[in-house]
């Protein structure tokens, strides 16, 4: 028998596969790619040429995501398909832009 909590990201990017590609499906994917806390400190947009662009809160977080970016790049592939995050750009948000938490 094969325990559940194996089963459940093959159905999850089996789901999103048949999905279209739109910005809640990217941030769907980060997400469940990242974790709660990750997700919570950053926004991300995946542009036309494949770069996933994530604006972190500030430099910590942005070394974070630095740091597990060959990671989150294999969990997107899993998630989105093969070739469509090509690259991961990281950057810290103007303190202006900022969200509020």
């Amino acid at each position: 028998m094969v325990p559940v909590r194996n089963c459940v990201p093959d159905v999850v990017a089996e789901v999103l596969h048949r999905q279209p590609l739109s910005p809640a499906k990217v941030a769907f994917a980060w997400r469940t790619a990242v974790g709660p806390a990750v997700e919570r400190a950053t926004r991300v947009t995946l542009s036309a040429s494949g770069t996933l662009e994530v604006v972190a809160i500030d430099a910590n977080w942005q070394r974070e995501v630095e740091r597990s970016a060959r990671l989150v790049s294999a969990r997107l592939e899993r998630l989105l398909g093969p070739g469509l995050v090509r690259q991961i750009s990281v950057s810290v948000s103007p303190p202006s832009r900022r969200r509020a938490r």
